[in-house]
């Protein structure tokens, strides 16, 4: 590999690539870790990924891509014909293959399942009927099971000729009727210290624990959270045994639930976003926040218009304005999180409005009058004007009061109403912060005239 090839890797993966070296591509790909492989493909463009994707055997594709973020990975099996990325799914597990699916147009995702064999096409479309973040949507259909009536040398037989499978996990083996039904879990000490000719059912932990298939990502938090084991069996409705929820599966999910709170809050609304996306695309996921923030700001601008006369007399309340608003927002998010926390691990409930009053009222009284104290010094040391001090102190102080009160509050009012918290509670917080802000100081320093010029 040449020197510019290890400044500019893309550059010899792209030239690789349209030569048709596959033994190049292979070599270059197999050199970086999983991190690097990320960031090449994100500089490549999408024609790039398709060629890549042709090039490379089904099952390279595959480990490519479920390495990649599922935005990315979803993005690129969109652009590749069906038969490619039927090729690719197929070569995935089915969770991580159904989870591309799901996210993808109705169109695209059935032509690709159109393309795979009957079996996988009936296992893939159960897969997509459950919701994402439920037991369901979370679970491996790769496990071990064996009928009642299954000798345990059967069992062990089967475990050896296992040698070369990293799909499934061992940890547990379980036992069904003939319906399917779980009956049973095998403990692998049992296995291999009891008689070989002895049946499953003999020596199996009967009643084992497992989950339905429609438990919510936050029952699965709690369930895991009660329990010591790595993994337990999912259920439907029946009590067919129709897959393995491992922890690992809940601890991500839950990660992934967090970002995208997170992302939501940053106001990008619309999605994951990654600098790989088109540009139509992230300008359409940015605007669907920025756009309707411009209405808002607007709004609370009108309070300044209102008071043009104040502040024309009184210019240096003009050097405060930010500062009341901006540090009254900040506590006014320090309740939002907190009311977001406490309803995402379910110990707040939208009727619980009263204890919140209580609780951050107190708190934002208590941090108001510091806040004020400090800042009304400051503006009363700095324009020699103990008025203005007073003025500006007693403004923040209300209004660090108000900030932290709808912080706590409008979580709640969003949860009551089915709207996500982590989406709206910021601009509402925001208009509101900086309109009581506003008001407030200019209302006052409309009353103590006097004393100010």
């Amino acid at each position: 590999m040449t020197e510019n090839e290890d400044r500019h890797p893309e550059d010899g993966l792209i030239a690789a690539v349209e030569a048709g070296d596959l033994a190049f591509v292979q070599e270059l790909l197999g050199k970086l870790s999983v991190d690097d492989q990320r960031r090449l493909i994100s500089r490549c463009s999408p024609d790039e990924h398709v060629a890549l994707l042709a090039l490379l055997p089904a099952d390279q594709s595959a480990y490519l891509l479920g390495n990649l973020a599922e935005p990315q990975a979803v993005e690129i099996l969109e652009d590749v014909p069906s038969a490619t990325a039927a090729s690719i799914i197929h070569e995935l597990p089915e969770e991580v293959g159904g989870d591309f699916l799901r996210e993808m147009s109705v169109d695209e995702s059935s032509a690709i399942v159109a393309a795979l064999p009957d079996d996988e096409q009936t296992a893939l479309m159960e897969r997509m009927s459950y919701a994402r973040d439920t037991a369901g949507g979370l679970m491996s259909g790769d496990f071990l099971s064996y009928r009642e009536g299954t000798l345990l040398a059967a069992v062990l037989e089967g475990l050896s000729e296992m040698e070369d499978s990293s799909s499934v996990d061992v940890q547990y083996i379980y036992v069904t009727d003939a319906n399917g039904i779980l009956t049973g879990v095998l403990r692998l000490r049992d296995l291999v210290t009891k008689r070989r000719s002895r049946a499953v059912e003999e020596i199996m932990l009967r009643d084992p624990r497992s989950v339905d298939v429609r438990k919510t990502l936050e029952e699965l938090e709690d369930i895991f959270d009660a329990t010591p084991y790595l993994g337990l069996p999912v259920v439907d409705e029946s009590g067919r045994m129709v897959g393995v929820l491992s922890r690992d599966e809940v601890e991500e999910a839950l990660a992934e639930h967090q970002t995208d709170s997170f992302l939501k809050a940053s106001g990008i609304v619309s999605g994951e976003e990654l600098r790989s996306m088109t540009l139509g695309t992230r300008c359409y996921r940015r605007l669907c926040w920025l756009a309707p923030n411009i209405i808002l700001n607007l709004i609370a601008a009108s309070v300044i218009a209102a008071y043009e006369e104040t502040l024309q007399a009184v210019i240096a309340l003009a050097m405060f304005l930010p500062i009341v608003s901006d540090m009254s927002g900040c506590s006014g998010n320090q309740a939002v999180a907190v009311s977001i926390r406490e309803l995402t691990l379910g110990i707040l409930k939208p009727i619980d409005y009263l204890r919140v009053v209580i609780k951050e009222g107190l708190l934002g009284l208590v941090n108001g009058v510091v806040l004020g104290i400090v800042l009304g010094c400051v503006a009363a040391l700095w324009k020699g004007n103990l008025m203005l001090g007073l003025v500006i102190g007693v403004a923040l102080a209300a209004n660090t009061l108000l900030s932290v009160l709808l912080g706590g509050l409008v979580p709640l009012f969003l949860k009551r109403f089915k709207v996500d918290p982590a989406l709206a509670s910021g601009p509402i917080l925001t208009t509101c912060t900086d309109m009581c802000g506003f008001f407030l100081v200019l209302n006052l320093a409309t009353l103590a005239m006097d004393s100010l010029v």
